[in-house]
Formats: structure tokens, C-alpha cells, sequence
């Protein structure tokens, strides 16, 4: 499966573009590359290109802070996701923030509010993307049919967690 290396390449730096030039998607790509590649092998690359990504963007939020970031990412965004960065427990809440959040807002966010270690938040990334490298991959290489019935029910399933989580917090007003 691993046969069609300048295809791999290519997958691979856009997954990682993707990730820092946040107006890119790859995601469309990725039912291509499920049954190109096979969909473990897929999985193993966008782990690969998700997490190099991540890094880059929360390197560049370090080092450049809001003027550079603001020429990147909407600054309204990264506000947003910095009232989710809690001060404790950080490491478990960027693993579970990764299932929630895209990879390239949350790594500039944590890059510029979070004082995380570099060790521990590629530790925690790589451990928050996997699980949805994996299923993502593994849909991605069901037919078409099968998709679409999955895309349909992630959406349904965010919708009743969004409305749930909205009752509960106006019936805490």
C-alpha cells in the first residue's frame, strides 16, 4: 500500500499546509487517500501531517504571538478557543479539545494563551488525533453509501450534544 510514494508526498504536505494555513482543507481528500493507500496506512500519515502541522502552527503562535497569527487565523476564533484552555489539567483537555476542535485554531490558540511544554502538548496532540485519524480513515474507505449515513450521523449526534449542552446551560440561568 505504501507503493505510491509521490501520492503519499503529496497527501502528506497538504495535511500538513492544512494545518497551518487554515483556509486549506484536506479533509475532502481524504476518502482518495483511504482507498489509494488503504485506510491504516492513511491514518498513520494524517496522524503524521496532523501532528508536524500542529507544531508548526503552535511554534509560529509562539514565537510571532497576535501580528503574525492575525495575518493567519481570525483572531475572533483564537479568543474563543482561549476561554476553553483551562489552567489545570492541561494535558488531558488538549487531548480532548483535539476531538473538538480543528487541529490548526487549537495549536495557534494553545501557542499564544497556554504555557503547556512543547514535550507534553506533542504528547497530547498525538494522542487526541489518533483515535479520529483512524475512524476518519476507516469511513473514508467504506463506499460512498456508508459515508454519507456516517456523515449524516456525526452531524445529528453534534447537533443533540450542542442542544443538550444549550438547554443545560439556560436552565443554570
Amino acid at each position: 500500500s505504501l507503493d505510491n510514494k509521490w501520492g503519499i508526498l503529496i497527501y502528506f504536505f497538504l495535511i500538513i499546509i492544512s494545518e497551518v494555513i487554515p483556509p486549506i482543507n484536506a479533509l475532502p481528500f481524504l476518502p482518495i487517500a483511504s482507498n489509494t493507500f488503504g485506510w491504516i496506512d492513511t491514518a498513520l500519515i494524517n496522524i503524521c501531517g496532523w501532528v508536524i502541522g500542529a507544531i508548526i502552527a503552535f511554534e509560529i503562535a509562539r514565537k510571532y504571538g497576535v501580528p503574525i497569527v492575525k495575518n493567519i487565523i481570525s483572531l475572533k476564533d483564537i479568543y474563543l478557543i482561549e476561554q476553553k484552555i483551562p489552567s489545570e489539567n492541561i494535558f488531558w483537555a488538549i487531548v480532548l479539545l483535539r476531538m473538538s476542535i480543528p487541529v490548526d485554531i487549537l495549536s495557534y490558540g494553545l501557542g499564544l494563551f497556554s504555557k503547556i511544554d512543547r514535550k507534553k502538548y506533542i504528547l497530547a496532540t498525538i494522542i487526541g488525533v489518533t483515535p479520529f485519524a483512524f475512524i476518519l480513515s476507516y469511513l473514508g474507505s467504506l463506499p460512498v453509501i456508508y459515508q454519507l449515513f456516517s456523515f449524516t450521523t456525526g452531524i445529528l449526534i453534534i447537533i443533540l450534544g450542542w442542544l443538550i449542552y444549550h438547554k443545560k446551560k439556560l436552565n443554570n440561568i
